[in-house]
Order: C-alpha cells, then structure tokens, then sequence
C-alpha cells in the first residue's frame, strides 16, 4: 500500500491529479448505484450557472447507503489525503459526500479551485483532497471532468485555454483524485445519457466543511457509525480544544451513559501540554 500512497501524492504534488485505477470492486459500485438510485430518481435539477441546470446533486450519501463507507474509508485514499494536508493539521476531516448526475444537454461548467470556499491565503497550504468515484464511465462526451495540469501550482491562473484540459477517461471501481487547487469543472455532455459519479473530498481538521456533517449526521445517526468514520465527520477534536462540546470531545454525544454536566478536560498537543506544565512548574518554584 505504500507504494501506490507514495505515487498518488507524488503525482497529486506534480501534477495536481491522480488516477488510481481499481481501487473498489465494480460489485461495490454496483451496489452503491442501487442504493442511490432512488434518490437521483426523487432529487430536482438544480437551479444556478454553478450547479448546473442540467444537473442533479445530493449528498448526505454515508445515511443513504452502507456502501458509501468503502469510498470514505478507502484505505489508500485516505493516507494519500493525509499525506498532503497534515502538513498543515492535526487530523483531517471529511468535506462532503455528493451524487453527481449530469444531464444530456447540460454545458460545461466554470473553471474553478474548490478551495476558494475559504478566505485564506492561497498558494502556500493545501485545504482539500477531492475524489471522483465514477458511477458510470467518464468521457470527454459525456462530462466527464476537466482538470488543467499543473494549475494547482499557480493561483492566479484562473482563464485557462479549454484545449489545455484533460478529461482522465476513468470507469466504475477507479478513483481520480485532485486538490482544492486544481482548476477544474464538469464537462459538458453531448452524449444521449446521463453521467452518474459521487464525490468525497477531505479538508483540514480546523475547517469548516462545505457540507455541515454534524447536522447532516447528528448523534442519533452518527452512534451507528464506526468509531473513526464517526471521527471524521466529526465527533472528535482538533487539538488544542477546536470543536469541542462543553470541554470535551464531541464523541462524548454519542454515549448511551453521558452525564447530564461535563466537566472541560484538555486537548492539547503534547508540544503545548509540556509547555504549560513547565510554566506551572516554573511557577511553583
């Protein structure tokens, strides 16, 4: 498994996207597109230039299928998204899970970063792994999505030429991977069928995420998850105490025995712990 985390962060590094090829079973997809067939069936199109008219999108995909967690949790997916954000993190944290289905008719979409959700400074920090899960085969025909190489590596770039785009051709069971700061967007679809694909994307830990986790899995949902997928999405801390509930780790929610009053208890890194027990040290002398 090292190996192919290693090549995929080398050439997200390089190149801003990745394709790692076979990462699930196609019986995996399979099931997955059976579950989530009745909601692309009852979901609207959605309304804006962003979204797309000629598109349907849902998320809160992990409560609509048990088969979403093998894409969460995809093993090399994950230490590849670790690899590039927890330079600048302490854990991260699940961004979104959306459906995608981009209609016949519907027009390329706008060229955009991801990453330009949040405020900050861009260039120097990393915010989010994106992961395109094919539901159907990917083709320039059909919308498959655009990415420019090597656009992660300068931010200003913003109207780049259409013919310096690459449409990865990928198929069900393969995963494209690309950072916030790839410029990229839905292709158009010329073709006479819908194109069907789930995203999943990470952020770093302290952001807020695109899709608020929380609300879309509260605690009644979230105390059927695993203990690490109830993690990241998040019910647990970001060391020194982000994200806490009444000083403690959110996780604390999903206890059957949780106490009516809680008492704060720190979560700092072990950098800060020993610093604030040397000062308290040093004060007792």
């Amino acid at each position: 498994m090292s190996a192919l985390v290693d090549i995929g962060a080398g050439e997200l590094a390089r190149d801003g996207y990745h394709v790692l090829r076979g990462a699930v079973s196609a019986s995996a997809v399979e099931a997955l597109t059976a579950d989530l067939a009745p909601s692309f069936e009852a979901t609207p199109m959605c309304q804006g230039v962003f979204y797309g008219n000629r598109t349907r999108r849902f998320g809160a995909l992990l409560r609509r299928s048990p088969h979403a967690e093998a894409l969460v949790r995809h093993p090399v997916v994950l230490a590849i998204a670790e690899q590039m954000l927890l330079p600048w993190c302490e854990r991260i944290a699940l961004n979104l899970t959306q459906a995608v289905e981009i209609h016949p008719g519907a027009p390329a979409q706008f060229p955009h970063r991801d990453q330009d959700m949040w405020g900050g400074p861009k260039g120097g920090i990393e915010y989010l792994v994106n992961i395109m899960w094919p539901l159907d085969p990917f083709t320039p025909d059909n919308g498959g999505t655009r990415l420019w190489p090597g656009s992660h590596a300068d931010q200003d770039a913003v109207d780049l030429p259409e013919h310096d785009a690459v449409v990865p051709e990928v198929g069900p069971g393969d995963a494209l991977l690309f950072l916030g700061s790839t410029l990229h967007g839905g292709g158009g679809n010329v073709s006479t069928a819908p194109r069907r694909g789930v995203i999943v994307s990470y952020c770093l830990g302290w952001l807020k995420p695109f899709e608020l986790q929380w609300l879309v899995y509260p605690p009644a949902i979230a105390r059927t998850f695993s203990l690490e997928l109830a993690a990241l999405v998040g019910y647990a801390q970001h060391r020194p105490n982000l994200g806490n509930v009444e000083g403690q780790c959110p996780s604390v929610l999903l206890r059957d025995d949780r106490p009516e009053h809680l008492g704060a208890i720190d979560a700092l890194r072990p950098d800060q712990e020993a610093m604030a027990a040397a000062f308290l040290a040093g004060q007792d002398g």
